[in-house]
């Protein structure tokens, strides 16, 4: 019997690239996938998986799936869990990345727009998906893992700040989702206020430097808790309305916002604090209900507060006062409270009552700045490329984009700016900065008091609103509000 040569041996042995048709159809397919995506985020990691799609479907060097073949039943189970449970992280990691993210209201800034309770998809395409700075990251978690409350991310690697295409930019009167800017230096038991306006708190009444205070918090962990340093993509997500655009010039005039001195209105959802006294009863559950005005945001004034007598509260002829009520409405409800036979007065909250700032000190947290939250202002929003004098007033104004946002080393000596150790007159912007407030005007932390917010910091666009919960009620009294369901979030 003649042996078979080396060209029929060849023949006649399997070859490692024989697969079925269909196989190589769904190599051809995520292989196009994965190069369009790579182009579109402009990175060449992603290629990295092509090899590992050859092998899934063609060589089969590899031996996934080895655990189906198994007779241990127990094993077999806990690896097919194994298996969809990475999988189903390793796609929700790209979905929460580059397409779409889930975002829940946890405040009342943007009511009567957005409420408590609201369950937001928030588009990353609307203004193009950033890529992380911090790429090793648990699907889900923003920084903290819960139960363990240990770090979700590790700090290394971490790559520069880089966004890919989307649909548009932003746009006046968006809401948008935000890293929060001045989220970067936390200490984890007080987040509120953030560390700097808590630093500036703490120098006044201690007549002690900044940089004192910040040591001091940071010394009383007991106190103040661990102080943690948060990247950009990190930091804790804030929801607010963009009202000025890079460029602009804003201020504020007695709640008026002005846009490069034209006077622009309000969305119908925009609200302010206002004093209400009834003509003797008490305002009920069920009103307030009718009205939308959450239990969180009601007080009923006594004459233990401290602006019970500051304000102008008529008496009864024994001297009492019929019940005041404080609490946020919109022009609508104004209207009705003051057409109401039950209401007797009603005036908005003022930013100085008898001498008290009400709304606290705003940016850019300066002494020599007399701006207020109903008063606030001209101040002129940062555009890339765009270049200032750098006085001292700009200095008070933009040495935290400078330092904190742009990354550059400033120094001021005797008044004057040192940048990267060399002696500057002027400074060119290297991102745009964007203008955000709440529509819950008189109850928002935004922008008033925390100052720009810088293009690497955007997150994404609300687009509608997949569930809504009242945390007033309970699941038999109304607590799911159908009606918002699917809503477009604006």
């Amino acid at each position: 019997m003649s042996t078979p040569s080396k060209s029929q041996k060849g023949e006649d042995s399997p070859c490692r690239f024989s697969a079925p048709k269909a196989k190589w159809i769904r190599l051809g397919i995520w292989g196009m996938i994965t190069i369009i995506f790579s182009l579109w985020t402009r990175s060449g990691w992603w290629l990295l998986a092509l090899p590992f799609f050859f092998d899934l479907y063609i060589t089969r060097f590899f031996p996934w799936g080895f655990w189906r073949n198994s007779k241990n039943k127990t094993f077999k189970s806990i690896m097919d869990w194994t298996d969809a449970i990475i999988f189903a992280l390793v796609a929700v990691y790209v979905i929460n990345i580059y397409f779409f993210q889930n975002y829940q209201i946890p405040s009342s800034s943007l009511e009567k727009s957005l409420l408590v309770g609201d369950f937001l998809f928030v588009s990353k395409m609307s203004y193009g998906p950033r890529v992380p700075n911090t790429p090793v990251s648990f699907p889900l978690a923003q920084h903290t893992l819960p139960i363990i409350n240990t770090k979700s991310y590790l700090d290394k690697p971490h790559w520069d700040y880089k966004r890919v295409p989307g649909f548009g930019k932003i746009k006046r009167n968006d809401i948008v989702v935000f890293n929060f800017p001045a989220g970067d230096t936390v200490p984890v038991k007080q987040s509120n206020p953030d560390f700097y306006t808590m630093c500036y708190y703490i120098s006044k009444e201690n007549n002690i430097s900044r940089a004192e205070a910040g040591q001091y918090i940071r010394n009383h962990p007991e106190t103040f808790g661990k102080v943690v340093y948060r990247p950009v993509d990190r930091r804790e997500n804030y929801v607010k309305r963009c009202i000025g655009l890079p460029g602009e010039i804003i201020k504020i005039i007695n709640n008026q916002v002005f846009i490069n001195g034209t006077a622009i209105k309000d969305e119908p959802g925009v609200q302010y604090n206002y004093f209400v006294q009834t003509k003797g009863s008490y305002i009920s559950d069920e009103q307030f209900r009718k009205w939308g005005v959450s239990k969180d945001d009601r007080e009923l004034l006594t004459e233990n507060n401290e602006l019970f007598n500051l304000l102008p509260f008529k008496k009864n002829v024994n001297g009492s006062v019929n019940p005041v009520y404080r609490f946020p409405a919109t022009q609508a409800l104004v209207r009705t409270l003051k057409s109401s036979a039950a209401i007797d007065t009603v005036f908005i909250e003022s930013d100085m009552l008898g001498g008290n700032n009400l709304g606290g000190t705003t940016y850019p947290l300066n002494d020599r700045i007399k701006w207020s939250r109903d008063n606030f202002g001209p101040l002129w929003i940062p555009a890339k490329g765009s270049t200032i004098k750098l006085t001292e007033n700009n200095l008070i104004l933009y040495k935290r984009v400078i330092r904190n946002y742009e990354g550059q080393n400033l120094e001021i000596k005797n008044g004057k700016a040192y940048i990267n150790g060399k002696r500057a007159d002027t400074y060119t912007f290297k991102m745009d900065y964007f203008w955000m407030m709440g529509d819950n005007r008189h109850n928002s932390a935004d922008s008033r008091f925390w100052g720009f917010v810088p293009e690497d910091h955007i997150v994404g666009k609300p687009i509608c609103i997949w569930l809504s919960l009242d945390k007033d009620r309970n699941f038999l009294d109304g607590k799911i509000r159908w009606n918002r369901f699917f809503k477009k979030a604006y």
